[in-house]
């Protein structure tokens, strides 16, 4: 079906208000209740991922805000962290800090460590390279595909953040717009990227023993705070497992598509067309709420078929 209202002027209808100004209704129209701002105090612990002693951090509302706390605690500046990994030390991509925290999770932060400066030849349309961001202002790789040519540079790793390209300061740029210039940088030509590995303990296997074993029985609750760039972070329930995968292959959909992984915005467009009925009317909420993304048409029709599994069960 062609998405044609994607083009035209948005309509101001009670949707897509209701999407903007971040109101749900029931089928009856009643109000449904916001979910609850944290009313207990939420203490978590955290370390420095390449070693240190245990800190507490509490009362943040936003991923800056959390790594104002971490570098207060550990007496760093905020602009050290490179990102946060969940209950884990190592730089595992899969244990990211995104948007939610389950509230027995343990915070290690990756700070800056070694800098660097790559030269790649661009010898194919693809650089196999998946980038994501920590919503602070730093791009960094999140995978590398085996055999591409970002592969065969070997002092390009995984968790590396990206600091410029060509010259240019990135600091401050979104994954995607990261993304688009290395995706637009010309064929058959050389160009130099300027890096930024996480700090690594000497150690790392015992490193990692004494992470786990500080930490005891973690990430097993079944709520999660859910951190907002806007007013308070709020507690809500862990996903269903219907939606927790539905939410995944969004997320892959935007590695194929656009060359990024960002379960955050994934959420973000599960949610906004899990109450639509058909694609031209997620496609416009679609741009009420992301439209300086300018996704292309064959990207949120494969994303609305993704929705319309999960709501079929």
């Amino acid at each position: 079906m062609p998405l044609g209202l994607r083009r035209k002027k948005k309509l101001n209808t009670k949707e897509t208000s209701r999407l903007v100004e971040g109101k749900q209704k029931d089928a009856a129209g009643g109000s449904v209740p916001e979910p609850r701002a944290p009313t207990r105090r939420l203490v978590f612990h955290t370390q420095l991922a390449h070693g240190s002693a245990t800190g507490r951090v509490e009362d943040f509302s936003s991923v800056q805000e959390l790594y104002a706390k971490i570098a207060a605690v550990f007496e760093i500046s905020p602009s050290e962290i490179l990102y946060c990994t969940l209950n884990t030390p190592k730089v595992d991509m899969e244990k990211l800090l995104g948007a939610q925290i389950g509230l027995e999770d343990f915070i290690f932060a990756h700070v800056k460590g070694i800098k660097k400066e790559v030269n790649v030849f661009k010898s194919e349309d693809s650089l196999g390279v998946t980038i994501t961001d920590n919503g602070a202002g730093y791009a960094f790789i999140k995978r590398i595909k085996d055999g591409s040519i970002i592969d065969s540079v070997k002092t390009v790793c995984v968790g590396d953040h990206i600091e410029s390209i060509n010259g240019e300061n990135i600091i401050g740029w979104h994954h995607f717009d990261v993304a688009k210039k290395l995706k637009e940088l010309k064929k058959e030509e050389l160009f130099t990227m300027k890096l930024i590995e996480p700090k690594k303990a000497f150690e790392i296997e015992p490193r990692s023993k004494a992470g786990k074993s500080s930490t005891g029985n973690i990430g097993t609750g079944r709520e999660t705070l859910r951190l907002r760039p806007k007013g308070p972070a709020i507690v809500e329930e862990v996903p269903s497992e219907t939606k927790a995968k539905a939410i995944g292959k969004v997320d892959d959909l935007l590695e194929l598509y656009i060359g990024i992984r960002d379960i955050d915005l994934a959420t973000t467009m599960f949610e906004a067309g899990k109450d639509k009925d058909n694609p031209d009317e997620f496609a416009v909420a679609l741009d009420e709420t992301l439209g300086d993304f300018a996704f292309p048409d064959e990207f949120v029709f494969d994303v609305w078929g993704v929705i319309g599994d999960a709501k079929r069960g």
